[in-house]
């Protein structure tokens, strides 16, 4: 992928592999589950996990873009989390919900909502699916739930959805992300008893990237996540967050054993974000953390992980990997800078109607 000296982490910026990781990405692609999911992805499939890392990258760098050229203040971005979100949504199938954080924005295109909803949503234009309301959308008729701003409170909402899916007997899971942090709120304890105690298709996807909106995370709140599972009587899987094809085997793993009455299943995925609370806080951002684990990360950078690997993968894809990315990546820009070039013409001349404000919203 090209890389931006504007716009990317500077430890992204001259990427080169490393031998040690790549050894350690490729052996868990040995493991047999990973191993079967890759399998059942084959060569379309993969094409579409390196399209969609790809268009949650790009999606956050155009919003950067306007956020340093003054067309919006701020911009929530997953930058280094692009794999968990990426690879959860392309193991769900139709029918399936997903219930994202505003970081988990590419959940929202990955599941079919034109990626130009986004930038309509951030630059509040009439003609967006909230009528330029509100930033947090979603559209049921792609199974998106609209994020709420307060993050864990989709677990019990998630839920719902999949105590819905049980009564009809739908073969369907709900699924959300949350953050480390957020595990400790009322809502995701409330929601996971309850799922628990229904055996619900529930799958809720731990980010843990070792920061609660500017506070690191320590080290007890990470022996405790572990077993977090346990503590709701619910199955537990662990995966790299990082590592696109672990992510992807580890939601079809959850996903089959929810379909076999088993939920809930929670998935920690470990990984970290490259950036602030929002752009607004980037500089304090880099000031949480050592260098030494910005370069930890960065050596685990999915995009050029996932890529080194396809670069060996010629018999699997069916031609050149290295034409195959660039062609991809190329077509994958341009769909990018078309939604956001419709989305500023939006701004433009969609103006959002006042007097409808107030409509769909309701006070009990």
């Amino acid at each position: 992928m090209k890389r931006s000296a504007a716009f990317d982490p500077p430890e992204y910026q001259n990427w080169q592999p490393d031998a040690e990781v790549m050894q350690s990405y490729r052996r868990r692609i040995e493991h047999p589950e990973v191993a079967a999911s890759v399998a059942s992805l084959g060569p379309g499939g993969l094409e579409a996990l390196y399209r969609g890392l790809l268009r949650a990258r790009l999606h956050d760098i155009a919003l950067k873009r306007w956020v340093r050229t003054g067309v919006i203040t701020k911009a929530w971005l997953g930058c280094g989390e692009e794999a968990v979100t990426v690879a959860a949504c392309h193991a769900l199938e139709d029918g399936d919900v997903v219930g994202p954080m505003i970081r988990n924005a590419a959940a929202t295109f990955e599941r079919g909502i034109p990626i130009e909803e986004s930038f309509r949503s951030y630059l509040a234009t009439g003609d967006g699916i909230t009528k330029g309301r509100d930033l947090h959308f979603g559209d049921l008729d792609h199974g998106v739930v609209a994020p709420i701003s307060h993050v864990g409170d989709l677990v019990p909402v998630c839920a719902g959805f999949a105590l819905s899916f049980q009564l009809q007997k739908q073969r369907n899971v709900a699924l959300t992300w949350v953050g480390d942090g957020s595990t400790r709120t009322g809502a995701v304890h409330e929601g996971l008893s309850f799922a628990s105690s229904r055996s619900l298709p529930l799958i809720v996807v731990v980010e843990d990237n070792e920061v609660a909106l500017g506070t690191p995370r320590d080290e007890r709140l990470s022996a405790s996540l572990v077993n977090m599972a346990a503590a709701y009587d619910a199955v537990g899987i662990e995966c790299e967050g990082n590592h696109i094809l672990d992510v992807h085997s580890a939601v079809t793993r959850a996903r089959a054993i929810c379909l076999q009455g088993g939920g809930p299943v929670i998935i920690l995925a470990r990984t970290f974000r490259f950036g602030g609370h929002a752009t607004h806080d980037e500089a304090e951002a880099r000031d949480l953390f050592s260098q030494e684990i910005f370069d930890h990360w960065a050596k685990r950078e999915p995009i050029g992980c996932f890529e080194e690997w396809l670069r060996d993968q010629r018999q699997l894809l069916g031609r050149d990997p290295a034409a195959a990315m660039e062609q991809w990546e190329e077509q994958v820009a341009q769909e990018v800078e078309r939604a956001a070039e419709k989305a500023l013409t939006s701004r433009r001349d969609a103006t959002p109607d006042i007097d409808a404000m107030l409509g769909d919203v309701f006070a009990g």
